[in-house]
């Protein structure tokens, strides 16, 4: 444990000034990363990972907030340091992280857009949730998403305009992105790594994908420059982490000596896995752990079907049988089974020499792990985005092979359950998602939303309604 109990005075306030005075290791540094979507795993996760890499405090992280603004408000005051309380089974440890060197309200574009596009700037970030990407089904950007259809609108004012609006910028993260990257071209800041954080196959395909289709109904010369001189780099991401709970900032206090109001709390397990170019330069992430390889996609799909796909099924089953964790989900014996079930179905479509008999036992290891409160209900959001990428595609594959599983078609079930009962969380489809509960056959439109090849075969649509 890093003991910093000699910096500071017991409780007071977490501040990177009084830090710098009394110590180097928390002196700003230049940025050199932008992050959009700061929330407790991107701090737990890409900003430790540099904090531990980069010893020579070259790279400093702007970060700008998603959904919501508390993040930025909470560590706006603390110069952007918090507290990483790392809890294994037994004990925590903590240290205090200074990567992050400014925090910004994701709504205040003009900073964005002006870090974004100077010269220093070698990388963004991202960890956005699935449903950030705007993209439907079928892997390409929703043209019938109405705040995508604006921010071409809002963007096309901006470039006409002597003083662009800065209270109508791009709302999107997508749109945010692409006026970004015109800034940047204008500029001639050069070369950019995109750096995808999120739980989908080949993340960052997806999101050039989703950048030049954008990029292009706005102006054809920024769609060329984003394809010539824009990196979008693949990765695998994982480490559990938690919200924070008020009990956490007091065991902060008490492990630092001073006062966090935003300090996050995660597992002691990590990875991050990464594909492609960095013409920018880069922090030596692998020195913190970090592994680049050439062929990502196997561990992709491990990841994404193992942990994500099990924790999705346990969130919608544990919620129906009114649990709170994921450590009460997966030690409910039907739980424990249903997990086991879907693992044994997804293991069939991954190579062998990935070790599964014994990633399987870390997970279980992981996730029965009760001082890490995963919370149900957070992992819960965004299911239909979720079982698109985590569960339709070994469902997909078991019909090539002539077979309808029904492990794959209870994780659909259970989530059809949980919204025809009536519950709720934020979900950005949420208006077709009431219309599909109340239609004639609400198991078939839930499973439509989700993948339109699965609701067409009448045999799983059928092993769906029969798990309901």
């Amino acid at each position: 444990m890093q003991n910093n109990s000699a910096l500071l005075q017991p409780l007071e306030p977490l501040r990177r000034n009084e830090l710098e005075r009394m110590d180097l290791r928390y002196r700003t540094r230049p940025i050199r990363i932008v992050h959009i979507g700061i929330g407790n795993f991107h701090r737990a996760h890409q900003a430790w990972y540099t904090d531990r890499a980069d010893t020579n405090r070259e790279w400093g992280i702007a970060a700008f907030t998603g959904r919501h603004p508390d993040v930025a408000r909470e560590l706006g005051p603390q110069g952007g340091l918090y507290t990483l309380i790392e809890r294994g089974p037994h004990s925590d440890r903590a240290s205090i992280l200074s990567s992050i060197v400014e925090v910004q309200d994701g709504a205040n574009v003009t900073r964005f857009v002006e870090v974004m596009s100077e010269p220093g700037t070698a990388i963004v970030t991202l960890t956005v949730t699935e449903a950030g990407y705007r993209v439907n089904a079928d892997g390409e950007l929703n043209r019938d998403d109405q705040e995508l259809r604006s921010d071409v609108v809002r963007i096309a004012a901006s470039f006409a305009a002597v003083e662009p609006d800065n209270h109508n910028w791009p709302t999107t993260v997508i749109g945010r992105l692409v006026l970004g990257l015109a800034a940047r071209k204008r500029k001639g800041s050069g070369p950019l790594s995109i750096v995808s954080c999120d739980n989908i196959p080949s993340n960052g395909t997806v999101l050039r994908r989703a950048v030049t289709t954008f990029a292009s109904w706005v102006d054809k010369d920024l769609e060329r420059w984003i394809e010539s001189d824009v990196d979008f780099v693949c990765t695998v991401v994982d480490r559990i982490t938690p919200a924070t709970k008020i009990a956490d900032r007091e065991i902060a206090g008490k492990l630092i000596g001073a006062c966090d109001v935003s300090p996050v709390v995660t597992e002691q397990f990590s990875e991050w896995i990464l594909s492609g170019e960095f013409r920018g330069g880069r922090p030596q992430w692998e020195a913190a752990g970090a592994r680049f390889v050439t062929d990502i996609e196997p561990y992709e799909r491990r990841k994404l079907w193992l942990l994500n796909g099990a924790h999705t099924i346990l969130a919608n089953f544990g919620l129906q049988r009114g649990l709170t964790t994921i450590a009460e989900a997966v030690g409910d014996p039907e739980g424990f089974r249903r997990i086991e079930e879907f693992w044994n179905t997804a293991c069939r479509h991954l190579p062998a020499a990935l070790d599964l008999g014994e990633y399987r036992a870390a997970l279980l290891e992981r996730f029965r792990n009760p001082r890490i409160e995963h919370l149900l209900s957070q992992i819960a959001r965004d299911s239909t985005t979720k079982l698109r990428y985590r569960v339709a595609p070994i469902a997909r594959a078991e019909l090539r092979d002539g077979r309808v599983d029904r492990a794959c078609a209870f994780a659909f079930a259970t989530w059809a359950r949980l919204m025809i009962d009536g519950y709720r969380t934020p979900d950005p489809v949420d208006p077709n998602l009431e219309i599909a509960i109340e239609s004639g056959n609400p198991s078939d439109a839930l499973l439509r939303l989700v993948d339109r090849e699965l609701a067409s075969s009448q045999e799983f649509a059928s092993a769906v309604r029969r798990a309901l």
